[in-house]
């Protein structure tokens, strides 16, 4: 009988502690670019994973949840400081968002070392997909490399001869370069880096007029690629240079550069347009609850809240099994907006990215639309060097 009464007794403990944690909210910080020109990004990414959890009547995983929102301004320093009044102050039991690199290799090691989980909802730099990598980060986005490869595939496939290179002068910048020289074997006739936030162009749309190349490949996101795009029609060079870019032509920029962007191509692992049935419902819904056309950020941040309610979902709301945790977050148990996703070893997902290309849709809104898969269930090439402890 004594053994009996024990094991109630520690039965009853058990659902007293699921209890516990059902009753208490579960706390995610939401570290966003909110401020000046690329706070259009972290807008998107904050909507789409708003948008999923009041799908879910305010819960995750069955918790209810409390979303605290900092906003990084872009800048390293100040990531830093909000991030660890997160983790220490408010406690918070995820970490989401993240839109720039050099903002992630700011709040990274703060956060995993923490042992808090980081779920990566835009940024991918190559550092944290290989050696660097760890079980505490999970991405929902893609690593930078591969999505910017897809254009440097499509320029191969195509026959250009030379292309000229413009991206922002950071971590991502440098990893979009090297995911385009991936495919292309063509001739590189100039490489330029440009100062973050830089908003005109006319200094580097003379060295491309002069050089003469078959393709501008460029990566330029929020306002940059807004006035890059109008600066590059401005300047007549679309009757001469074809136009391919990644995070420059999208849902963010097309609201503010409307016609000037349209036939314009980009690469991207998602579109409003892509068919399947979770993709149709969330675009449908985002649209009627915001009144805007999602991006790809905002189909990040829809998927990084479903993540999240997996993997809460899986272990009952308790999440202090750190290695439970990880190992529901690595079954991506969710239908994702783009269809097949899984994870790669090193937490970065293999999937299908398209080429796709700026439309003027029937009711006169703009967003990007299918044009061909160029990759299908792709991963990573850092993983191999990945050895998650």
């Amino acid at each position: 009988m004594r053994k009996v009464l024990t094991a109630a007794l520690v039965a009853a403990g058990v659902g007293m502690g699921f209890a516990a944690h059902a009753a208490e909210p579960l706390k995610i910080g939401m570290m966003l670019t909110l401020s000046g020109p690329p706070a259009v990004l972290g807008k998107h990414i904050r909507d789409g994973f708003q948008l999923f959890v009041d799908q879910q009547g305010g819960k995750l995983g069955g918790r209810d949840v409390e979303i605290i929102i900092a906003d990084d301004e872009l800048k390293p320093d100040v990531a830093l400081t909000k991030v660890k009044g997160l983790l220490e102050r408010d406690k918070v039991d995820f970490v989401a968002g993240v839109v720039f690199s050099n903002i992630l290799q700011a709040v990274y090691r703060p956060v995993t070392e923490s042992g808090t989980f980081l779920i990566g909802a835009n940024a991918g730099t190559s550092t944290f997909a290989g050696k660097g990598c760890s079980p505490y980060f999970f991405s929902t986005s893609w690593q930078n490399d591969q999505i910017h490869a897809v254009m440097g595939k499509y320029a191969q496939d195509k026959g250009f001869k030379s292309a000229f290179l413009l991206t922002p002068n950071y971590q991502a910048g440098k990893d979009s370069v090297a995911g385009f020289k991936s495919q292309f074997k063509g001739k590189v006739v100039d490489e330029v880096y440009t100062k973050l936030g830089n908003l005109d162009f006319s200094a580097e749309l003379a060295k491309i007029a002069a050089a003469k190349p078959d393709a501008l490949f460029t990566f330029m996101p929020g306002g940059m690629g807004i006035n890059l795009v109008k600066q590059f029609r401005q300047a007549g060079l679309d009757k001469s240079v074809t136009f391919l870019s990644a995070f420059t032509v999208d849902g963010t920029t097309l609201p503010a550069t409307k016609d000037d962007a349209v036939g314009l191509y980009s690469a991207s692992q998602w579109t409003p347009d892509l068919d399947n049935a979770a993709n149709k419902a969330f675009v449908a819904a985002f649209e009627a609850k915001y009144g805007y056309v999602p991006s790809l950020y905002a189909s990040q941040g829809f998927d990084a809240a479903q993540l999240i309610d997996s993997g809460v979902k899986a272990v009952k709301g308790d999440l202090s099994d750190k290695k439970a945790v990880q190992a529901a977050l690595e079954k991506a148990d969710f239908a994702s907006v783009r269809g097949a996703f899984k994870f790669n070893t090193n937490h970065f997902p293999i999937q299908d990215f398209y080429l796709v290309k700026a439309v003027k849709r029937a009711d006169g809104k703009y967003a990007t639309s299918m044009v061909e898969k160029v990759f299908a269930n792709y991963g990573d090439t850092y993983a191999s060097q990945c050895k998650m402890k």
